[in-house]
């Protein structure tokens, strides 16, 4: 979680320097939970983990131009390691970038329309290291999926430029169902946030 608290940090300097002539910079962290469906078609010898529950961190950037488009950049990953069919800890990663439309709905009320791509990072540790040549031995395995992403929140100003979203995010993982019984993962949650420059 280190690793990715330094790259978001990375980002967001790397969007505040790059794109000091846009009317809007917004910055956010959130807490949120996973949620999926179903899979009635899993056979009984093989019955796949759902990817659902956990807390999931979550920091955010976006920039917004005067004709309210933009887009944004957003990672969340398991703050606490999962347990996979009761046997194997894991820990699932999502990152995306999108193109974002932010209307103003009114005074301390805006919205925020986002659709993206991006991908899923699920780690899994073994209780044992695996050794291979030449990469050496680790005690986890990386899964790695591409991802369509589609989300929203309702931004309300609390106090000058502070702000809190309820938010929901859906993703569409491509061959999830290697890992998990669904390709379907709804995101739910909420931010607290900054805005830097004018609304």
């Amino acid at each position: 979680m280190r690793k990715l608290a330094l790259f978001a940090s990375a980002g967001a300097v790397l969007l505040f320097t790059t794109f000091a002539p846009a009317q809007q910079i917004d910055v956010a962290v959130g807490a949120s939970s996973l949620f999926s469906s179903k899979d009635t078609t899993a056979s009984q010898a093989y019955l796949p983990a759902a990817e659902k529950g956990g807390t999931y961190p979550s920091f955010s950037a976006d920039v917004i131009f005067k004709n309210r488009f933009g887009f944004s950049a957003e990672v969340a990953g398991r703050a606490r390691y999962g347990l996979y069919n009761n046997y194997q800890q894991f820990r699932p990663i999502l990152y995306d970038i999108n193109g974002v439309f932010a209307p103003r709905l009114g005074e301390k009320i805006g919205a925020d329309f986002m659709a993206g791509v991006g991908g899923q990072s699920v780690l899994f540790y073994n209780t044992y290291y695996l050794c291979t040549y030449p990469a050496g031995c680790t005690a986890r395995i990386n899964s790695t999926h591409l991802l369509m992403h589609v989300g929203g929140g309702v931004r309300y100003t609390v106090w000058r430029n502070f702000f809190v979203r309820p938010e929901a995010h859906y993703y569409r993982i491509l061959d999830n169902t290697n890992d998990f019984h669904s390709n379907n993962v709804l995101r739910l949650g909420a931010s607290v946030g900054y805005t830097f420059g004018s609304e």
